[in-house]
């Protein structure tokens, strides 16, 4: 169960980051500041839950 919640994690991060890298260059600076404030936000909350995660399957 856990390489299989790994693995899809890593697959979600890595769509969504090759889906933001085609969209980004299309929207406005204003936008792109907001994009990129979030996109920080959510890689903080996925380490986050990743060393949950880990430290809970040890």
């Amino acid at each position: 169960m856990g390489l299989k919640l790994m693995t899809g994690l890593a697959t979600g991060a890595v769509v969504g980051a090759a889906v933001g890298m085609v969209i980004l260059p299309q929207l406005d600076r204003k936008t792109q500041k907001k994009m990129r404030k979030a996109g920080r936000v959510i890689i903080s909350a996925a380490g986050d839950t990743f060393d949950t995660i880990a430290s809970v399957m040890k």
